[in-house]
């Protein structure tokens, strides 16, 4: 057994490469994010403050370096230390350089988007922030250019991206209806949270091609993930599977650096042999990594044994959980995906209007949102693998009332304000002179045109009104006002 462990080390230089480098990259896209958003979305002033988050929730149960310095400045240095570490790494100058420099690098990258992630509450409550928590501990042992990586610590990333496909699989299976009579892909690419530029052509396509896809996936999550330890030429297959599915999903909508992130796991699955025309690099002469390492490879493999028992009694259970962490550092995971179908498609429209009073008669402006639908007209923008996560977050928003989001009315607070900062999460300021006297929300049912009514428009969406989401209000409305001062949102220089 140990020389076979050996013997998959050793095939394993060109896979461990693909997965630094492909992770080096998901960290630079993840760090750029909390750079561009964090502080308007988390910030001293933004729509869910740090500041009050970790007043509030002690460290030991959201271990981050903001407890000790919950600052917009402390935010912005942390993301750029982390874009900075990310070029690093993707360059490969950490692993060159020597295993402790290696360690050092990867165990930095994850320390600190641990810390954005525990304080980053809903708008980092996504399922791909914990897979790269968990793959990006897993990097700190794969070791630097001298050594053999360790065939452990391939094998424990095949371990991950089986839990993130099979979880996903089964948590469809025993989710919604549509999942089993093949019908889910009618509805899917049509009310999935950020279609792409192809979704709508994906939409149309025939229904016995919706039906086979739906067939593909159940094989590419149920079936396939048990050959990822399999034979090094079964394995390979089973990884090219799962390279196509998320490609495919890819091309099909936006889902932030989820897909790109489970591609890198699925490299785990792949050997020299197999990379040889993908990766031309030559391994030098097989050299075992040292015992230190080997010993910690195996106090890794023991502690992700113990941390799996509670995922995989999540996969046996019959109700189980997506998207679950089970300790703060995010170590050991359950993954899963779009067990229930949205049908049919809301939108939450928010509008201002500069008149004096809101009613039938005001003039109102739309605000446009950088990914989400909003303009019938506007073609869906490909945004992955970046990830919008106020866009996002308006999604959910339209599958429940609005004070089931708590940071909802901060937002329209702060368009009441024209505050520069929220307003770079969007597209545009329709106000750009004044604020907006009030600020108001809708919701609208969206539906992707047919193709006779795009040849005929020349538009992407149809849309209905369904009712109103939020009132027309204004700094001024009683209690909207009494709601702002109770949250301490209320500006000061209104309250002066």
């Amino acid at each position: 057994m140990a020389l076979r462990l050996l013997e998959v080390g050793e095939r394993s230089w060109r896979t461990r490469i693909l997965l630094q480098r492909g992770l080096a990259l998901v960290y630079l896209i993840a760090f750029l994010v909390a750079w561009n958003q964090f502080v308007p979305l988390l910030g001293e002033h933004g729509l869910l403050p740090v500041p009050r988050f970790v007043a509030e929730v002690p460290f030991r149960a959201a271990p981050s370096l903001f407890h000790l310095v919950p600052r917009d400045g402390a935010f912005r240095i942390a993301a750029a230390i982390g874009i900075a570490l990310s070029l690093f790494a993707l360059t490969g100058l950490s692993e060159r350089m020597g295993g402790s420099l290696s360690a050092s690098t990867w165990l930095s990258l994850w320390v600190l988007y641990l810390s954005f992630v525990n304080v980053g509450q809903v708008f980092y409550g996504f399922g791909w922030e914990t897979m790269l928590l968990e793959a990006g501990f897993l990097a700190v042992f794969l070791g630097d250019a001298r050594a053999a990586p360790s065939a452990v610590v391939i094998l424990l990333f095949r371990w991950m991206l089986f839990r993130t496909m099979f979880g996903a699989g089964l948590i469809k299976i025993r989710g919604d209806a549509c999942w089993r009579d093949l019908t889910c892909l009618f509805y899917h690419y049509e009310t999935q949270p950020m279609p792409n530029p192809l979704s709508w052509y994906f939409h149309w396509l025939p229904r016995p091609v919706h039906r086979f896809g739906v067939a593909f996936n159940h094989f590419a999550e149920l079936v396939v993930p048990f050959a990822y330890f399999a034979p090094r030429v079964l394995a390979a297959a089973a990884g090219a599977v799962t390279i196509f599915f998320h490609l495919w999903l890819a091309a099909s909508g936006n889902f932030s650096f989820l897909g790109l992130l489970t591609i890198v796991l699925a490299a785990s699955t792949l050997d020299d042999r197999a990379l040889a025309r993908i990766v031309p690099f030559r391994p030098p002469a097989a050299v075992r990594p040292a015992r230190v390492r080997r010993a910690a490879a195996g106090v890794l493999a023991a502690v992700v044994a113990f941390l799996s028992i509670a995922p995989v009694l999540n996969l046996l259970a019959a109700r189980q959980v997506m998207n679950e962490s089970y300790d703060p550092l995010h170590l050991v995971n359950s993954y899963g995906a779009f067990g229930s179908i949205t049908r049919p498609r809301y939108e939450v429209v928010v509008e201002g209007t500069s008149d004096a009073e809101p009613g039938s008669e005001a003039a109102w402006r739309e605000y446009a949102f950088k990914g989400k639908p909003g303009d019938p007209k506007r073609r869906p923008p490909q945004i992955a693998p970046y990830h919008l996560r106020l866009d996002w977050l308006m999604w959910f928003c339209a599958l429940g009332p609005w004070y089931s989001e708590p940071w909802f009315a901060h937002l329209v607070a702060k368009l009441l304000q024209n505050d520069s900062a929220t307003l770079s999460l969007l597209a545009g300021n329709p106000f750009p002179g004044a604020p907006p006297r009030f600020v108001r929300a809708r919701l609208y049912e969206y539906r992707f045109t047919t193709r006779e009514e795009r040849s005929r428009t020349g538009d992407w969406w149809v849309r209905r009104l369904a009712g109103e989401y939020f009132p027309a209000v204004s700094l001024d409305h009683p209690a909207f006002r009494e709601l702002l001062e109770r949250e301490g949102w209320l500006p000061e220089s209104v309250t002066r």
